[in-house]
């Protein structure tokens, strides 16, 4: 039996039997990964408080034929613990979490920038450097990104004319100017669209200077323009305060 190791965030968990539970990880090396722990739900497990979502963990596995075999586990961050205590910053974790392991591909190939992320946003949650969602949608518009969606918030997403441009569609990639701009596009005001750039850019000034109206608009963007490219919503996104 061939063993491996990784660094990885639990995302997800769900009941095995009687004392088992299937692990679903985003790792470094192998993207996303979905793997057995063994009497993870005994009260006696060694390592089953380090295999809920949310935790940052160093992981050896087995080789299985169709799920590897955890056997063991070591903790790096303890996300779960301060998250578990943040309403706010839990919900918005929680979404997170599904985002990743909707974007990513199970493929066995390495998803370092993915992983990166990830790691950084929940610590960003954790130590509660802007309101969590606005961390939320910096990290899913950052997400995008990485996965080959990029929305464009300057020039025109069609033709590349520079902006500003006053036209939002999801279809599209980005932002219209008036001569591309397609039935069921959006007008979000200029104040969305440069608190969007700054979300996507990482510019926290810009988007710590931002107002409520803005903010909100904004969500509401990045929401429809995750949801057409996942072809559906999270389900996560209806406990977030947004």
């Amino acid at each position: 039996m061939s063993l491996y190791r990784d660094t990885g965030i639990v995302l997800r968990v769900h009941k095995l039997g009687e004392a088992d539970r299937i692990i679903t990880l985003l790792t470094r090396q192998r993207g996303i990964v979905r793997a057995v722990g063994k009497g993870v739900r005994k009260t006696t497990s060694r390592f089953g408080g380090r295999l809920e979502p949310f935790m940052h963990v160093d992981v050896q596995l087995a080789e299985g034929r169709s799920l590897d075999i955890i056997t063991q586990v070591e903790t790096v961050n303890a996300f779960a613990k301060d998250l578990g205590l943040d309403y706010e910053a839990y919900t918005a974790g929680t979404a997170m979490l599904e985002t990743a392991e909707r974007l990513v591909q199970e493929d066995g190939e390495p998803a370092i920038a993915q992983f990166q992320l990830l790691v950084g946003a929940l610590r960003a949650l954790r130590e509660r450097r802007m309101t969590p969602s606005l961390i939320l949608d910096s990290y899913q518009l950052r997400a995008l990104s990485i996965a080959g969606y990029a929305p464009t918030f300057d020039g025109c997403a069609r033709c590349g004319e520079e902006g500003p441009h006053r036209n939002f569609h999801a279809a599209s990639g980005g932002m219209l100017c008036d001569d591309c701009r397609v039935a069921g596009s959006a007008a979000p005001s200029p104040f969305t669209v440069t608190l969007l750039a700054g979300l996507l850019s990482g510019d926290w000034p810009t988007v710590g200077a931002s107002d409520e109206r803005s903010r909100r608009e904004a969500s509401g963007i990045v929401s429809a323009y995750l949801s057409w490219h996942l072809e559906r919503g999270l389900r996560s996104l209806s406990h977030v305060d947004r």
